[in-house]
């Protein structure tokens, strides 16, 4: 059988480990642009690089209370919901809601600012702590994971199994966890919606934690007979536009429309097996980072000067976060956000040995590719590296190969100093 198990408001739950002030109340973690990196008059305070395949990659140490961390210079709340506590939800407090309306919501509700050191490090104690009681464990995202128990634990067994885990994971780490058991991961996946704690909508608000749930083999048509197609993970709202034609309104219909599934080709096989949990998909037990990447929204900005300013600053941050990591990228991302908008994006593959010159080079030079509208204010930028040598061979540029390797020693010399001193310690003139 296949456990899969998600933690329960997992940032906001962190918070309340060492903090019972903030049990049994409205609390949400939210979190704002931190566009302190572009002023060219402040140094930030402390940065941080964490490695993970699911961590930030780079966070900023702030000192400011809650409080203050939400508010703008005109003392008007700003930042975006991350997620927020079940006392919260139930009172209409949604994820990728804006602060200021959470905030008229639910005027009591307590705003946290991110602490993704705090989230990494409880992570990876999970994992460390999983990794100790099941033998193969595969990490979806930061708070979820997938166990395979098939010849470990018996089936009969396994429910218990799995809510003494529960408990165990909450005594040790302070964590509340729902977990979801099947024979395949994504009706297991599927099943952990229904070991979640319930919502009930009412000012005195009251849930109840299920923990776990169980789909046993022979329940699996059963199971899924009335739920709405956009339950299931991995159907989105393109496929579901798809099929919208063909009569299939739940999971349970799609049984029946084997052929039309497969017609679809590879996507759609896979989401009819997954459905009615005929897939043989195994845990993978480990997922490297296929790319990084950073990026920041702000106020309408046209001056195209001030904007190739910002790119620099961005890779200069990129740089060291792809130096943490040890990642030697072969390509580089841009994407532009307009006003109104309107976004443009395209990546360039290069066989130069990588550096930070090289890199603010190629990106500038990206600029006057992807910037289709000039006339027009852009508000977000981000930049991304991919293709890393490390999972793919490349053959580097023998012309420019002596020039290169000067230019990436220095690169990682600056790296590493900014990794003792903190990544403002070494700027370009051109961010100034």
């Amino acid at each position: 059988m296949i456990l899969h198990m998600d933690l329960d408001c997992f940032f906001a739950a962190a918070h309340r480990i060492d903090n019972p002030s903030l049990e049994n109340i409205p609390i949400a973690v939210g979190g704002r642009s931190n566009l302190n990196i572009f002023d060219s008059k402040k140094q930030t305070k402390t940065f941080s690089a964490v490695n993970g395949a699911f961590a930030s990659s780079l966070v900023s140490i702030d000192d400011q209370e809650d409080e203050e961390y939400f508010l703008d210079k005109n003392g008007i709340p700003r930042g975006i919901i991350t997620t927020s506590s079940y006392e919260a939800r139930a009172l209409g407090v949604k994820t990728a809601m804006s602060v200021s309306e959470a905030l008229r919501i639910c005027p009591k509700l307590k705003m946290i600012k991110p602490n993704y050191p705090l989230y990494h490090e409880l992570s990876q104690k999970l994992k460390l702590l999983l990794e100790g009681v099941i033998p193969s464990i595969e990490q979806f995202s930061i708070d979820e994971f997938f166990g395979d128990v098939t010849g470990w634990i018996d089936d009969k067994d396994v429910f218990d199994f799995a809510m003494e885990l529960r408990s165990k994971i909450k005594n040790e780490l302070g964590l509340p966890i729902s977990i979801g058991i099947a024979q395949t991961k994504w009706i297991a996946k599927l099943a952990t919606n229904d070991a979640k704690p319930k919502i009930v909508k009412n000012t005195k608000v009251q849930y109840k934690a299920m923990g776990v749930y169980l789909v046993a083999p022979n329940e699996v048509q059963q199971y899924i007979h009335n739920k709405p197609l956009k339950s299931f993970p991995g159907i989105g709202k393109a496929f579901l536009e798809k099929i919208s034609g063909y009569g299939i309104t739940t999971l349970g219909d799609i049984k029946n429309h084997k052929e039309l599934f497969y017609s679809f080709g590879k996507v759609g096989q896979q989401i009819y097996d997954r459905v009615n949990g005929e897939d043989k998909e195994k845990i993978s037990a480990k997922e490297d980072k296929k790319s990084i990447g950073i990026g920041r929204s702000f106020d309408p900005e046209m001056n195209r000067e001030e904007i190739k300013r910002r790119l620099i600053i961005l890779c200069r941050h990129l740089t060291f976060i792809a130096h943490k990591g040890n990642h030697k990228p072969t390509s580089f991302g841009l994407k532009i956000k307009y006003q109104y908008g309107a976004t443009s994006n395209d990546t360039i593959n290069t066989n130069r040995e990588f550096s930070e010159q090289n890199f603010k080079t190629e990106i500038i030079k990206l600029l006057t590719k992807v910037d289709t509208h000039p006339s027009h204010a852009i508000t977000q930028l981000s930049i991304s590296l991919g293709s890393f040598q490390e999972n793919s061979q490349k053959t580097f540029d023998i012309f420019n190969y002596e020039e290169d390797s000067k230019l990436s020693s220095l690169s990682n010399s600056m790296q590493k100093l900014r990794d003792k001193f903190g990544v403002d310690i070494i700027k370009s003139g051109s961010e100034l």
